[in-house]
């Protein structure tokens, strides 16, 4: 007989979703989504305020990544306060909030691939839920383990010391920063006892790229195969083509690796892309609008970065860079499993650019804001550790916004994600007279290659809907009001 199929929670993400499934009396998937079921209005809630709150109240949004929304906010502001967009800062402002987003970037993705993810490649898909879990790699690997918890420390103490402090912090204001970094702070983190010091997070970063990678050919098949799909990828790029997570202009190419959005300026973004609305899930369903709905969504994040930019501008990580490119033999990675790859290559370029901007004396500088003839709209766009990030303000003469546009990275993601979901879905359970655990972890795997935070991608514009449902004793539905 058909049936439905519900996963509720997604387990191992960062806020609250669900997957429905539909199985015909086949047993075969005939249909399968990825539901955001919370909602948060921030959008709405910070009209009115003053424009300067703005990096400070949106990062609220999330306690893992903070920092992101802090400095799109900030680089939004910076348009509004004349200070241009993105190269219009004093050396130490650009350099300070490159180390705090590197120090975001390296604890952000070591959360995500050590406690996440890593209980699947260790206990297996269908691995003992008791066991698949941070505590079962801590009793089996508890090296890995302590590995993993340091490097997320390490990344929380760089955030400390440039942004005021870990989660929620105020460093970065409209046009430029409100502290340097000292002598004995930037000597705490570039050669702090071991483990916490730069050096050792270089090397530590090698390692994770080589755990995974161990594990990918151990696994060859089942890496490749699992949700591998074609799709466009998009990504901000510096102008030369390299790989940039703090600014640039946005590149997007199709499967083939043809542009199909070709290094366009920021703050013209809604010029290119769209939202859609579908009435299953308070999360939007971006796409180019020169593709259309049908053709023109694309993924984002660690696989979209690498598919998207020329090359890595620190060395070590440049040659993980060739190696992985060479794999797909230059063309876009569609293998979901592979965002893993990636994710790991970009915690070592985060290691090597932490350690290169410590060595900088221009961290000591006191040159700290730059202001100009303030606009009314400023857009700031960054690369979050989860892919592209928009925010966008308007203010009146009044100093206030009146209209606040974030479209973030998990949303970027949401049509990946609903198709990655229902080609595993489609793979592990058609024709199975038993659906298990384990299949349903595999759907789940498949939502946390894409490390969805999915309370930073819930926004609405107006009321929030309330839907109310009358049914019968037979489960029948007699009547339902909309409000």
């Amino acid at each position: 007989m058909s049936k439905k199929i519900t996963i509720e929670p997604v387990t191992r993400v960062e806020g609250h979703g669900k997957v429905t499934i539909k199985l015909n009396d086949a047993g075969e998937v005939t249909d399968s989504r990825l539901h955001i079921v919370e909602f948060r209005g921030f959008e709405r809630f910070v009209q009115g305020r003053p424009y300067w709150e703005a990096p400070v109240l949106v990062q609220r949004l999330c306690g893992i990544c903070p920092v992101s929304h802090h400095l799109a906010a900030a680089k939004a502001l910076d348009v509004i306060v004349g200070a241009g967009t993105g190269d219009g800062l004093t050396a130490v402002g650009d350099k300070m909030r490159r180390l705090m987003h590197y120090g975001q970037f390296f604890q952000s993705h070591v959360l995500h691939f050590f406690h996440l993810s890593s209980p699947d490649f260790l206990f297996g898909f269908d691995g003992d839920p008791v066991t698949r879990n941070i505590i079962g790699v801590i009793q089996e690997n508890r090296d890995l383990a302590i590995q993993g918890v340091m490097m997320r420390k390490y990344g929380q103490e760089v955030i400390k010391h440039t942004a005021g402090k870990k989660v929620h912090g105020t460093g970065a204001i409209p046009g430029g920063i409100n502290k340097n970094l000292s002598i004995a702070e930037r000597d705490i983190l570039l050669n702090g006892a071991d483990p916490l010091n730069a050096d050792k997070m270089v090397e530590w970063s090698i390692g994770a790229l080589e755990f995974f990678k161990g594990y990918h050919k151990a696994n060859v098949k089942t890496v490749d195969g699992f949700a591998n799909f074609p799709s466009n990828h998009l990504s901000l790029v510096r102008e030369d083509g390299a790989f940039d997570i703090y600014n640039g202009v946005l590149r997007a190419v199709d499967t083939n690796g043809n542009r199909i959005l070709n290094d366009v300026d920021c703050q013209d973004y809604d010029k290119y892309i769209e939202e859609e609305v579908r009435n299953w899930s308070y999360m939007k369903f971006p796409y180019l609008k020169s593709l259309g709905k049908e053709k023109g969504w694309y993924r984002v994040g660690p696989l979209a970065r690498l598919n998207v930019c020329d090359f890595i501008p620190t060395p070590l990580a440049q040659k993980e860079f060739e190696e992985f490119k060479a794999y797909t033999h230059g063309k876009p990675n569609g293998m979901s499993l592979h965002y893993h790859w990636a994710r790991l290559i970009e915690v070592l370029h985060s290691a090597e650019m932490i350690r290169d901007l410590l060595n900088d004396p221009d961290l000591q500088n006191d040159d700290l804001v730059v202001k100009g003839e303030k606009l009314y709209k400023g857009v700031g766009v960054i690369e979050a550790p989860r892919g592209t990030l928009f925010h966008h303000y308007e203010i009146n003469k009044d100093d206030q916004i009146t209209l606040a546009n974030l479209i973030v990275s998990t949303t970027n993601n949401n049509q990946p994600m609903n198709t990655a979901v229902n080609l595993t879905a489609k793979s592990f359970m058609n024709g199975q007279k038993e659906i298990t655990e384990g299949m349903m972890n595999a759907v789940e795997v498949a939502i946390r290659a894409y490390d969805p935070c999915l309370s930073c991608a819930t926004h609405a514009m107006g009321q929030m809907p309330l839907e109310m449902t009358l049914i019968n004793e037979k489960d029948e539905i007699i009547d339902r009001k909309n409000k």
